[in-house]
């Protein structure tokens, strides 16, 4: 049998009656109720997930700033103390090793990176390492919550005052109880995430939902639906090494002229597909794996991620589709247990009244 590493909240969720499963070898909380309620919950009022699962690493010392700047695709100049950056890491041959955010936390910087790739980008971090760069993996001393949701602010002033001055995209600095408040999140919601020591972890989560009645916990269920109605990327689904960010429409976090590892071939790939958002107004679903068709049932494309959405009430999806046909055409066909159904070309975000920038 397959040991599982827990969070430190693993008895809480037991206790709350978590639907528990094997993720990334962890076993985490996929729902505490229905699915599409926590979804709904957390669109209107305001949710809290365990994600603990994910991986922190320290970088620090005199060259961190060029050590990252070598094994990012984003800017790292552009990331001034106190703010956090959507970044991503390529190998050789420009394929994503995994994407992830940076927090400038003054004296360090903290990358979390996912959890399945936890082990593969510290040895991959290790390999690259610089003269005058530490490198440390803080992940098992490390809890992580995210706190999403419009009423999400509302619920933690009363526990942290100061996160009332961050804009998207910020973080507070450490505070005397080694805790980090980012205002950062996956849901297209307002929210936060807070990183804290495991030892304070129960005791902040016992105490955040026993302060409000509209918080509830919920789990990593809603966490893809949310993150799909957003068309945000899942690693293991839009994203893999097979896959370069170009392709998976990320130029906008790939600084081509940084140097980094794996742009000299960037520089000069040409892709043959792209990444695609598609709705599908029949009641059917289109899901992870599902065929992609042109006009003419010639197959063209595949899905990486797809599903009802709570909030519209229609099939989305993501999708990988050849190119030209990716940028010419607005309308495909999706095969569904042997059917055929017309499928539509979109603009991100699929869900569009997200309260994330206010």
């Amino acid at each position: 049998m397959t040991d599982f590493y827990k969070t430190s909240l693993y008895n809480n969720h037991e206790e709350l009656g978590a639907k528990l499963i094997p993720f990334s070898s962890f076993l985490m909380p996929l729902q505490y109720s229905r699915i599409i309620e926590e979804h709904k919950h957390v669109r209107t009022k305001v949710g809290l997930f365990d994600v603990s699962h994910m991986g922190e690493f320290i970088v620090k010392g005199d060259n961190a700033k060029q050590f990252l700047q070598k094994v990012t695709t984003n800017d790292i100049e552009l990331l001034k103390v106190g703010k956090a950056q959507y970044t991503a890491i390529c190998n050789e041959d420009g394929g994503i090793l995994d994407d992830f955010v940076i927090y400038n936390l003054s004296d360090y910087y903290m990358l979390v990176v996912n959890a399945a790739n936890t082990k593969k980008i510290f040895n991959w971090l290790e390999k690259n390492l610089m003269d005058k760069v530490e490198l440390k993996n803080i992940s098992d001393k490390m809890s992580l919550l995210a706190i999403q949701g419009p009423l999400s602010r509302q619920v933690l002033l009363s526990f942290f005052p100061e996160i009332d001055s961050l804009n998207y995209y910020e973080t507070l600095l450490p505070n005397e109880d080694g805790i980090v408040i980012a205002r950062t999140g996956y849901s297209g919601e307002l929210g936060f995430e807070i990183y804290c020591p495991n030892s304070i972890i129960v005791s902040l989560w016992e105490r955040l939902l026993s302060s409000s009645e509209d918080l509830k916990p919920v789990g990593l269920g809603c966490r893809d639906s949310l993150r799909l109605e957003m068309g945000y990327a899942l690693y293991g689904h839009e994203l893999d090494e097979s896959v370069n960010p170009i392709e998976a429409g990320l130029s906008w976090i790939t600084k081509l002229d940084t140097g980094f590892i794996g742009s000299n071939k960037l520089n000069n790939i040409k892709n043959n597909r792209k990444l695609v958002s598609l709705i599908l107004k029949d009641r059917a679903i289109p899901r992870s794996g599902y065929k992609i068709f042109n006009l003419e049932e010639k197959e063209i494309g595949f899905v990486t991620s797809g599903g009802m959405s709570p909030s519209l009430n229609l099939g989305i999806a993501l999708a990988y589709i050849n190119l030209p046909d990716a940028e010419e055409l607005r309308c495909f066909k999706i095969k569904i247990r042997d059917n055929f159904f017309d499928i539509h070309k979109t603009k991100l975000p699929f869900y569009k009244e997200g309260t994330y920038l206010s």
